[in-house]
This record gives C-alpha cells, sequence and structure tokens, in this order.
C-alpha cells in the first residue's frame, strides 16, 4: 500500500469528497478515507434527506431570480443525481430541476463514485483513523486501521472531514463541545422510511396527525419526546421519509452515548410505525422499509480556530475578507434539553459568508477541517451544518490544499484573495 500522499482527507461525506475532488483536481495526489462502504457522509449513511434551502430568497416573487449559494462542486454533484434520475424515470421525474432538494441516495452513491474516479481520487473504505502525529502544529502522519492492517501514512496536508473533528482532535489540537452553558448538543435522529403508503390519503389526513400524535404521547403511547411528526416525500411515489425522532442528553462522542442513543432511537422509530399503522390513514398497510445505518448527528465537536464564527456574525450577515462560503439556512437550533425547536429566519436576499480562518485549528501548519466542526459557536453551527453548506466548505478546503502544494507553502498560509478567485472561477460563491 502506498503510503505518502500530497493530502488526506479523513471522511467521506459531502464535505470529504469535496475537498478531495478539488484537490485532485488542483494537481494533488489525494488519498480519501470513509469509515463505511459508500461515500455521501450523512446523506448515504444517516439518510438524511431532502436538502435544506441553499438559495435566497426561499419563496421568490414574481419576477424575482433567486440566488443560489451553494455552486460549485456541490451544484455539479446534484446536477448528476438529477441526470441519473432522468435516465431512469425519464425527462419529466420528479426533483430534477433547480432547485435540487429530493435525492435518491443510492443514485448519490453511484455519481460520487463516479465523480472521485474522474478526478484521480484514491478511496479507502472501512477504514477508520485511529491516531495521528503532530508537533508544533505539523501534522506528519496519520495512523489507519482496516483490512489490512494499522498502517501509517504521511502527506503535505491533511483534510479532516469527520464531522466530530475526529482527526484535528487526536492531534492534539484543542475543541469544545455542544453550547457553551452545559456542552449540549443538538439532538441526535435516527432517519427511517416507511413503504407502501397511499400518499394522497396520507396528505389530505396529514393536519390531524399532529394532533394525534400529541394525544398518543399523553396517553404514554409515544415516548419520543419532539413536539411534532417530521416527515417529507421521497421519489417513490409510495414512501415517506421521518426525520422526526430525538434524543437528548448524551454526547455524540462518547462511545457509551452514542450506543445508547442508537437503541434509544431504535425504539421511537417502532412506536412511531405502529402510530402510522394504527391511528393515520394511508398508512393502515405502511410497511418499515429500513433505518438509517447510523444515527445522524447535528452537532459535536467543534474546533478552536483561528476565529470563531458566532451568532452576532449571522445576525448581521457579516461578509469576511477571506470568506469561503455563503450561507442563509435558518438558525435552526433543536432543544438539546427537550421539546422544541427554535428557528431564526433570515431576511430575502440576506446571507453571511463564512471565513477560511474558521477551517485553521489554532496554531495549525498543515491541517484544515471542514464540515460541521468548523471555529463556530453553538447558534452559528446551528445554521451551516447543512449539507450543501458543509459541500462548499470541503471544496474550498481541498482548493486550498491544492493552492499550497503549487505554491510551496502551508495551508494557514494561502493567499485567500488567491484562494478566493480560484474558488469563484470553479462556479463556487463566496460573497
Amino acid at each position: 500500500m502506498k503510503t505518502k500522499y500530497d493530502v488526506i482527507v479523513a471522511g467521506g461525506g459531502f464535505t470529504g469528497v469535496a475537498a478531495a475532488i478539488a484537490a485532485a483536481r488542483g494537481g494533488c495526489e489525494v488519498l480519501l478515507l470513509e469509515e463505511s462502504n459508500s461515500l455521501g457522509g450523512s446523506a448515504t449513511r444517516g439518510l438524511v434527506n431532502p436538502f435544506m434551502p441553499y438559495f435566497t430568497p426561499i419563496h421568490p416573487k414574481e419576477g424575482e431570480t433567486r440566488k443560489y449559494l451553494s455552486r460549485g462542486i456541490f451544484e455539479e454533484i446534484t446536477h448528476r443525481v438529477a441526470q441519473l434520475t432522468k435516465e431512469v424515470h425519464g425527462e419529466d421525474a420528479k426533483y430534477t430541476t433547480q432547485p435540487y432538494n429530493t435525492f435518491s441516495e443510492e443514485y448519490l452513491k453511484v455519481v460520487l463514485n463516479r465523480m472521485v474516479t474522474e478526478a484521480g481520487v484514491k478511496v479507502l473504505f472501512h477504514t477508520s483513523v485511529i491516531g495521528a502525529n503532530a508537533d508544533n502544529g505539523k501534522l506528519s502522519s496519520i495512523i489507519i486501521y482496516n483490512a489490512s492492517g494499522v498502517t501509517t501514512l504521511e502527506a503535505e496536508s491533511f483534510i479532516d472531514c469527520t464531522g466530530d473533528a475526529d482527526l484535528a482532535t487526536q492531534a492534539g489540537f484543542p475543541f469544545h463541545l455542544g453550547r457553551d452553558s452545559d456542552h449540549l448538543c443538538q439532538p441526535m435522529t435516527l432517519c427511517f422510511r416507511v413503504g407502501d403508503v397511499d400518499i394522497p390519503r396520507f396528505n389530505a389526513f396529514r393536519p390531524q396527525m399532529q394532533a394525534l400524535y400529541k394525544e398518543w404521547q399523553a396517553a404514554g403511547k409515544i415516548k419520543n419526546i419532539r413536539e411534532n411528526v417530521l416527515v417529507f416525500s421521497t421519489i417513490s411515489d409510495t414512501v415517506l421519509h421521518f426525520n422526526t425522532t430525538r434524543v437528548v442528553k448524551l454526547n455524540p462522542t462518547d462511545a457509551e452515548d452514542i450506543s445508547k442513543a442508537e437503541m434509544l432511537a431504535r425504539e421511537q422509530v417502532w412506536e412511531m410505525f405502529i402510530f402510522l399503522r394504527e391511528a393515520v390513514q394511508g398508512c393502515e398497510n405502511c410497511q418499515l422499509l429500513s433505518t438509517a445505518m447510523q444515527i445522524g448527528v447535528r452537532e459535536s465537536r467543534m474546533i478552536e480556530g483561528e476565529y470563531t464564527l458566532t451568532k452576532d456574525d449571522l445576525l448581521e450577515c457579516r461578509k469576511f475578507e477571506d470568506g469561503i462560503a455563503t450561507c442563509n439556512y435558518d438558525i435552526d437550533i433543536h432543544n438539546p434539553e427537550g421539546t422544541g425547536t427554535s428557528h431564526y429566519y433570515f431576511a430575502p436576499h440576506t446571507y453571511y459568508n463564512i471565513p477560511y480562518r474558521c477551517l485553521i485549528p489554532k496554531g495549525a501548519v498543515n491541517l484544515l477541517v471542514a464540515g460541521r466542526c468548523i471555529s463556530s459557536d453553538h447558534d452559528a453551527q446551528a445554521s451551516y451544518r447543512i449539507m450543501p453548506t458543509v459541500c462548499n466548505l470541503g471544496e474550498a478546503a481541498g482548493e486550498a490544499a491544492a493552492l499550497a502544494h503549487e505554491l510551496g507553502c502551508s495551508t494557514r498560509d494561502v493567499p485567500t484573495n488567491e484562494l478566493r478567485a480560484r474558488l469563484v472561477a470553479n462556479g463556487a460563491v463566496v460573497d
């Protein structure tokens, strides 16, 4: 096995895929490490669907045009998934025009495999990062474990796209967990799918479902503390997607806690399934088709970076000179302690950008962190954590690694004006 690369990316979700593709297109020899058997992260391992809004305004008035804030590699991915969907289901298939939202995670897996292969990225599935060696802020090597055993790998630069800042943590860089007051994180959720649903009847009954759900909660037949039922359509005419389980006050980076969370959430899936069959019209004969292969984590570790993005930055829609991604998804906080979900919605045509410094752990020389674990506070993370935005962050990190390789400098010293120019040339939105 080859053990030295220009760039090593840990984590094969939207963030890591975009980082790996961008670095490879920039002329680097890239290795992408993924713990599971597919690329796509939350979308494929966690069944997170659809994409949350990544454009402004959300509901344009007549004559207004949308501004898409997540473009570049994210737009390439979604366009290719849409094209694959059309090949299978015809030109008039649902969910194949912008804004791309609902998608098939199986089609997505194929598209991501093809895109990293075309870019020349080497991928290792079923591979965990189990250690890192760093000195004076410079990461020299990492240790991985897979079917081939334990291997030490070297690179000029590394990009942590694990979602939990696993690599940065193993290398000894500082981080914080959850909100400052008590370090609680947003709830974890296990998504699931139900099939053989009469969708028209379900939609007609849907307004009554929420009241029935509360009745079942009051009667003790539903123990899930979430305040309502969150359900979405899928590309199938008989399948519903549920993002409605809620596990609170457990640490997503603690082995015992996350194991407990998986079991609690699966019981919540079962009680919801029984509720649907017994109480919801259109679901009398429904089947529980699948649960995600792992519980969804909204929030966990966030690095202490060279800049910390704050709630005030978002409320003021600040634009930074080193901004490398834009976002206007609402500050969407699922109560870390129990029931309730709070929202702050941005005004139409407003958005903020995210500075490159948020991707640099304090004192790091050749390590970048991208995704939901960049340097920010609890409230800011509740907005940028969505898949379209973290894909943009990954692309920026990969482009920065390629630029560092080309210039012979460290990733922390990359000229951000040149980085931004290259991202814009590739179709990304930075300002």
